[in-house]
């Protein structure tokens, strides 16, 4: 237990947050493994418990989950070698028991946390269109008035969500995600490497484009700068950099 004061306004009563990854799967579009991306989980999990925060991880189905490998500061590819803070939690016994033993989303009480963030990765690409408990869940907490929020690929998830009037949580919203711009990106790339043809794409779909086809207001700051934004109780991020913007946007909307 570190002895840095976080300064809570109440300290029996401390905030509670629901980080939410995704379960392992396989892209159906590259064919590899697909996963989590640890700074969207390790960079909100930093800001939060420096403020005295309360977190718990869950995800889709619970169990153990896998990052993608890029995400990993340790991964032969160096892209995400200067990530200290993942590199910190990956490193400490009791931070990565959290993801080899995440709970299932279904378990979540909603009445018992301030707020809820589905971090991103590949695999909810994949996985979210049959992640219906987490659909469920992420709309009681808007419903309910609780900060309600996603980030970069994990934005996923308001393709599906869907209030209880049968109007998608999206629309008219302003939000942001992963940008086309960085989609672009991401393809161009391994179609340099040589990793895919250049008739295929990295991912099956894109947030902007579907966002908007939803009747939100779709937004971005440009290619790979950390940018969040908050429209009432829903906080969107638009990618990968974005952990921290998402949490002290989520933290400024809890309030003290």
């Amino acid at each position: 237990m570190s002895l840095k004061d976080p300064n809570v306004v109440s300290p029996k009563h401390p905030k509670r947050v629901a980080i939410v990854i995704s379960n392992p799967a396989v892209s159906t579009t590259t064919g590899w493994p697909v996963g989590f991306w640890w700074s969207e989980l390790t960079h909100p999990y930093y800001e939060f418990i420096e403020k005295g925060y309360e977190v718990e991880v869950f995800s889709p189905n619970g169990g153990k989950c896998e990052p993608d490998a890029m995400s990993d500061p340790n991964d032969v590819s160096g892209y995400s070698s200067t990530d200290l803070i993942s590199q910190g939690f990956i490193h400490t016994e009791n931070l990565r028991a959290l993801v080899n033993a995440t709970k299932r989303i279904s378990e979540l009480e909603v009445d018992k946390f301030d707020a809820i963030v589905v971090a991103g990765g590949q695999a909810p690409m994949f996985t979210f269109e049959n992640a219906t408990d987490l659909q469920k869940k992420f709309v009681e907490f808007y419903e309910a008035g609780k900060v309600t929020s996603a980030l970069c690929h994990g934005t996923a998830i308001l393709r599906y969500a869907k209030l209880s009037n049968g109007e998608y949580l999206a629309k008219g919203k302003t939000v942001t995600g992963f940008a086309n711009v960085e989609e672009d990106f991401a393809d161009n790339a391994v179609w340099e490497y040589g990793l895919l043809a250049r008739d295929k794409h990295v991912m099956p779909w894109r947030i902007e484009d579907e966002l908007k086809k939803l009747g939100a207001n779709y937004v971005q700051v440009g290619l790979w700068r950390g940018f969040a934004i908050r429209d009432g109780n829903l906080i969107t991020g638009q990618q990968n950099f974005s952990g921290a913007e998402t949490a002290k946007a989520i933290i400024d909307a809890l309030g003290e």
